[in-house]
């Protein structure tokens, strides 16, 4: 398969050239066999093939690295590969792209995919009453034709050079046609593992399917189990006792034990995983600008990053972009723990004694209570008393994410800038858990869109950048590794990729039994 860097993808746009991906890439030394059993957390009673609703690295795990495919893929080095599209080309405006479709690929219940299955897919995640997290990604389509039965062609409402990133989405999985509803009860893709099982919030397994359009390039297990296994103890010991193959999020506080123990291996990645704590700016106190501004100066950010993640990860700085990102404003100045600083914006607010719940719970992220409680002694120190309200772990992105004030959260961040900022700052979108707002922020969002000189768009996103840091509601103190565990009896390439957690959700597919 042609891979190409986001960089080389905005030459190629500017020219309307054709960006293509004819094949993919060998991997002699992989070979076929065994069943690959993986303990994850993120995992939901809720969970279902719909995947609109997905949030976590369970079910991204399932379905989108194993039962499902999507029209474009990030490959483990970050570069874009074609998966369901085989090649793709767009207008010199980024407004018009034309995708080509495999062709001989078929659905796990037989049914031959074609240009009508992307369209349906694609659909259902606009319209009225409908939540999901790609909406803003599938509404900025002017319109979808079916030129060919293997050829689709997106007219945009405004250009966008990233387009083809946007489609690698998690979100945005390939139905049967005429079958989604069907496909989404029992999980009918055309990924590399048929569903055997589902039990919500407890195991998927998957069998291999026969004669993939991968095969010899891809999906080198048998068969596939992810177990539920969200609590951080038992994950480890599931590992060492050799019940799983392979965890995510190891418990950084005993790493010793794995890293002395001779059959496992910790492999550690840096991407723009951000653990964070978003506030509602349009609920009191939190829709005074002054009061994030407080409560921005009166977090330790390096005592977490020392006392919460032992060193594996940086300092974070009020925007969302990380140091994966291709324009991360990484000479933007920096929110530091200053109590004079806090207790003036205190004071501006006219909020001195200022108290506020926080929601937490260590489903948000690994060391979520332990660092909100590091949160709770440093603004002690200025004045502001935080109350930590304990919420359950099942349940916990339903019911307090994006409904309470202010909670913990985590993000894997995007593979592009546009991606991250239409996904949670974008005026409105369902997954901006801060219901930010600026105008000329979502000016910048558009124009950003449609630059293809490198210079400008750097210019652009560190304005953006700016803009979230100053007056945006998201209060991130750290970019945290991605870091998980394997048994020796399983390998890889030696790249890992780092948008999402274990491999991007694509272990299954990318790696085999060594």
């Amino acid at each position: 398969m042609t891979r190409f860097t986001r960089r080389g993808l905005l030459r190629t746009g500017a020219a309307a050239g054709v960006l293509a991906a004819t094949g993919l890439p060998l991997r002699a030394q992989a070979t076929r066999g065994g069943r690959l059993r993986m303990g994850l957390n993120g995992a939901n009673t809720s969970d279902s093939w719909d995947s609109r609703t997905h949030s976590d690295i369970f079910m991204i795990s399932a379905a989108q690295g194993a039962v499902f495919d999507s029209l474009t893929v990030v490959a483990a080095d970050g570069s874009l590969e074609g998966e369901l599209a085989e090649s793709w080309e767009t207008s010199s405006d980024a407004k018009t792209w034309t995708f080509n479709l495999r062709q001989g690929v078929t659905f796990h219940n037989g049914k031959p995919f074609g240009a009508d299955d992307v369209i349906e897919s694609l659909q259902m995640h606009v319209g009225e009453g409908v939540k999901s997290a790609a909406k803003p990604i599938v509404e900025a389509i002017a319109e979808m034709k079916k030129v060919t039965d293997h050829q689709v062609q997106f007219i945009l409402a405004d250009g966008n050079a990233d387009f083809p990133y946007l489609l690698a989405d998690y979100h945005l999985l390939i139905y049967p046609a005429g079958q989604i509803d069907e496909a989404i009860s029992k999980g009918i893709g055309t990924g590399l593992y048929q569903v055997e099982s589902f039990d919500p919030g407890v195991r998927f397994v998957g069998t291999r399917v026969d004669s993939h359009y991968k095969d010899g390039t891809a999906g080198w297990f048998d068969s596939v189990e992810i177990i539920a296994v969200n609590d951080i103890t038992a994950r480890m010991n599931a590992l060492l006792t050799g019940q799983v193959d392979v965890i995510n999020d190891i418990d950084f506080k005993t790493e010793s034990l794995l890293a002395a123990n001779p059959m496992t291996d910790i492999f550690e990645v840096t991407g723009n995983q951000q653990f964070t704590f978003p506030m509602l700016t349009d609920v009191a106190p939190f829709d005074d600008n002054n009061v994030r501004m407080a409560l921005k100066h009166a977090v330790n950010r390096q005592e977490m990053v020392d006392k919460i993640l032992l060193g594996h990860g940086r300092v974070g700085n009020d925007s969302p972009i990380g140091p994966a990102n291709q324009y991360y404003f990484a000479d933007m100045e920096q929110h530091a723990y200053d109590p004079d600083k806090a207790k003036f914006y205190l004071k501006e607010a006219g909020a001195e004694g200022l108290s506020v719940d926080l929601s937490v719970s260590n489903a948000a992220f690994t060391g979520a209570t332990d660092a909100a409680q590091l949160l709770q002694a440093s603004a002690k120190a200025v004045g502001i008393t935080i109350n930590l309200v304990q919420e359950p772990a099942d349940g916990y992105w339903s019911n307090v994410w994006l409904k309470k004030p202010w909670c913990a959260c985590y993000w894997s961040g995007r593979a592009t800038e546009d991606l991250m900022f239409s996904s949670a700052y974008a005026t409105g979108v369902p997954w901006n858990d801060t219901h930010f707002e600026n105008e000329r922020f979502m000016e910048l969002l558009v124009k950003g869109r449609v630059e293809f000189d490198s210079d400008k768009r750097r210019d652009i996103y560190h304005e953006m950048q700016q803009i979230v840091h100053d007056e945006g509601g998201a209060m991130i103190p750290m970019f945290a590794n991605f870091v998980g565990a394997k048994s020796s009896k399983v390998t890889n390439s030696g790249t890992i990729g780092n948008v999402y957690k274990v491999d991007n959700g694509r272990v299954a597919e990318r790696w085999w039994m060594a």
